[in-house]
Parts: C-alpha cells; structure tokens; sequence
C-alpha cells in the first residue's frame, strides 16, 4: 500500500518512530539498526514501508532500505518467521551479511542470532537461498566498460542474480555496478555486492 514514507522525523524511541508527512504522522515499527541510522529529530528522511493487516491490528513496519524490506519480506515467508524474529535477524546482520551466510549456507553462523535454532538457520538457508536464486538473468550486464580482468564473469552474475531478487532491475543497479567493477581489486563476491547496495542505498 506505501512503498515509502518521505517527512519529518517527529520521534524515535524502539521500536517505533513518528514521521510528518502532509500533516499526517505516521507510526512505524522498526527495528534497532534502522532506530540507529534513521538521522536526527526534526531533520527530513525517507523510509521504505511494509503494511502487515492482521485480523485485529495493523502494523506499518520501517525499512532504512529497499532491500531490507524485501529480505524482511522473504524471511516472514518462511514458516514460523514473524516480524519480531525476522526484525531480530535484520538487527543481527546487515543485509549483505545475512544474503552472503545463506548463499554460503553457513547456517550455524544463522542460529546465532536470538530465538533462532540450528533448524530453523538451516530452514531460512534453504528458503532464502532459493528465493534469492531463483532469478532470470538472461540479460547480459557486461560491457566493455564493465570489464575487469581481475572479476569472473561468474562474480558479476550472481550480484546480478541477487540484486534483481532484491527487486532492483538493470537500469537500477548498472551505473552502481559499474562503478563498483572499477574499485574491486580481487575476486570478490561478497565485496562486490556490498559495494553495489552501498551505493544503491544512498538517497
């Protein structure tokens, strides 16, 4: 229903914060690292929404970014995920983090995280993996000035592959690519794709 919120920052106190907007202010329920980097009272900022309707209540969950929301999105489909725990995972790691333990299938790394056991890591590392996998990336992304004799074709793809289950598409994520491809210096699938959400996340 609300893709996102751009206001006034009335209130921040976890789990919620108030943002002004067309003289309207909007309660949203977030966790503690977007409590943390939302920026200071009074000052304007953007938050990407998430309406959750339950039959007695309904909840609209904030999102520093894009691809949060949509990892919070993935994880709340997987049986016995709720907000509270996929909040939790999202307090546990940043993005990149958690999308690069489940691509490892590093599910022990996973069930550190509070109220998440060794089954539930390997069922979220299963599910998530699939999702995030799942992708056509049929549309060649390289260009000549794109290539690095340093970065496998193979490295590229999947940041590709990721990005488009984060909900980005080519037009989105080229120019952040690019740049990125120009920086990294080794083979490195992680790095590149924090890189690349690093710049995407700027707004």
């Amino acid at each position: 229903m609300f893709d996102y919120i751009r206001g006034i920052l009335i209130n921040k106190s976890y789990p919620y914060c108030t943002i002004e907007c067309g003289n309207i202010g909007y309660l949203i329920l977030i966790n503690k690292r977007t409590c943390t980097n939302l920026g200071e009272i009074n000052k304007e900022i953007k938050i990407y929404t998430k309406l959750i309707h339950k039959e007695d209540n309904m909840t609209l969950c904030g999102f520093k970014n894009r691809e949060d929301r949509v990892i919070f999105d993935v994880l709340t489909s997987v049986s016995g995920i709720g907000t509270k725990v996929a909040f939790l995972l999202l307090d546990e790691f940043e993005t990149t983090e958690l999308i690069n333990a489940v691509i490892d299938e590093n599910y022990k790394l996973i069930s550190r995280t509070k109220g998440i056991g060794l089954k539930m890591a390997q069922k979220i590392v299963l599910e998530l993996k699939d999702k995030l996998t799942k992708i056509d990336t049929s549309t060649e992304i390289l260009s000549s000035k794109t290539n690095n004799s340093n970065i496998s074709k193979e490295t590229v793809t999947q940041a590709q592959t990721i990005l488009q289950s984060l909900g980005y598409n080519q037009s989105e994520y080229q120019n952040a690519l690019e740049n990125a491809l120009k920086k990294l210096e080794k083979d490195d699938p992680q790095e590149l794709l924090k890189n690349v959400l690093e710049m995407l996340s700027i707004f």
